[in-house]
């Protein structure tokens, strides 16, 4: 029993021995779960989608143009510094304009000064029809507009029949000289003119400066406002622009008051190839003020268009005590950097334009080099209507000469 008893516990316990053996063996013999790998895996990149192209404006507002503002006494320079123009669109769709911040150290300009004038833009339009006249010997007329600072401005317009060169006709923008605007009519006045340049191959375009027949805007006068001389600085964009033109042979014609505007255009921008001035209005400001008009035969002029002969001396001093500034709003002053060569006539018994002020920028041009011719028809009147003929022949030779 007492045997029994001890044997009975013994083989509790082996068997419990025994199983504990089998588990640990168990575990043992199983091999140990994979270690996590230490390196990890890459991520996956989504990649970037690519970068936009940067406008390198976007970031800063445009830089306008300073506009510049006006002085009296702006010192003139003889270097030509005229951009030229863009290539205008034929349609006129308006484009906002950033409004420029005021820079004082800007000097600015007075409107009626050849610097100033330079600095304008002056991109003309396409030329519209508005009627077809009858037609010359060997030409056909127009009455048509164009564009100047959003004004339809009217016009006479003529062009060679025949074949159009390959290159295009010459073309002579005419500037008429004073006619009161409540009486001009383009068709009437200046045809015998006309009529001679027409018929020698060129195109003409005789425009109505602003107020004048059914123009827009308002006649101020030539010599104490801008607004003429822009008027035909678009002409001449508008010419050049015309299919049947060749742009690189453009004259201009004036007489009297269109002598006036045909010397500041040439010295203003670069596009006119030759200009010829009948009994012009060509002295420089002072002997526009002292010089002019002289006797009863003084020419007229629309409104308070002379009033800067008495304001402009009170405000900015008579070309003695400045004569900076009046030397800024002379043509004269800047004859070195004229576009083409002049040819002047006038007649000795001119009632309305004293002679002198053709002979002096005759010689003003020789000093300056350029070239001029100069014919003086004796006792012959402001319109050399004695002479006209001999006139409108040396006229159209000299055009030949360099435009053709």
């Amino acid at each position: 029993m007492r045997i029994h008893g001890v044997i009975f516990p013994l083989l509790t316990l082996g068997l419990f021995l025994s199983a504990c053996g089998q588990l640990t063996s168990s575990a043992l013999a199983s091999p140990p779960p994979p270690r996590p790998s230490l390196t990890a895996s890459p991520p996956k990149v989504r990649p970037l989608p690519p970068p936009a192209t940067r406008n390198p404006d976007a970031t800063r507002p445009p830089s306008p143009s300073p506009t510049p503002s006006f002085t009296a006494t702006e010192t003139p320079t003889s270097t030509v510094t005229s951009t030229p123009s863009p290539s205008p669109s034929a349609t006129f769709t308006p484009t906002t304009t950033p409004t420029p911040t005021p820079n004082p150290s800007v000097p600015t300009l007075f409107p009626m000064s050849i610097a100033a004038m330079r600095h304008g833009f002056y991109p003309g339009s396409d030329i519209v029809l508005d009627e077809e006249l009858a037609a010359g010997a060997n030409y056909r007329r127009y009455y048509v507009y164009y564009l100047s600072e959003g004004f339809k401005i009217y016009a006479l317009l003529t062009i060679p029949d025949g074949d159009v060169p390959a290159d295009g006709w010459p073309g002579i923008v005419f500037n008429h000289g004073y006619i009161p605007p409540n009486e001009y009519r383009s068709t009437e006045k200046y045809e015998g003119y006309v009529d001679r340049l027409a018929r020698s191959g060129y195109v003409i375009f005789r425009i109505d400066y602003r107020g004048h027949g059914h123009s827009e805007g308002s006649a101020q006068g030539a010599y104490g406002d801008p607004g003429y001389e822009v008027d035909v600085l678009n002409a001449v964009a508008s010419l050049k622009r015309h299919p049947q033109v060749n742009p690189k042979k453009i004259g201009m014609w004036g007489h009297s008051m269109g002598g006036y505007l045909t010397l500041r255009t040439m010295v203003i921008s670069d596009s006119v190839k030759a200009g010829v001035i009948w009994s012009g209005v060509v002295g420089d400001y002072p002997d526009l003020l002292y010089k002019w008009p002289e006797g009863p035969g003084a020419v007229p002029t629309p409104g308070d268009a002379r009033k800067w002969m008495s304001d402009w001396p009170t405000k900015f001093g008579t070309p003695e005590e400045n004569p900076t500034f009046w030397n800024s709003i002379s043509a004269n002053s800047y004859l070195a950097d004229l576009s083409g060569p002049l040819q002047l006539h006038y007649g000795t018994a001119d009632a309305d334009v004293p002679p002198q002020f053709s002979e002096t920028l005759a010689e003003q041009m020789r000093a300056a080099g350029r070239a001029v011719e100069i014919y003086a028809y004796q006792g012959d009147d402001h319109n050399l209507s004695s002479y006209f003929n001999l006139a409108m022949d040396r006229t159209i030779a000299f055009f030949d000469s360099i435009l053709k």
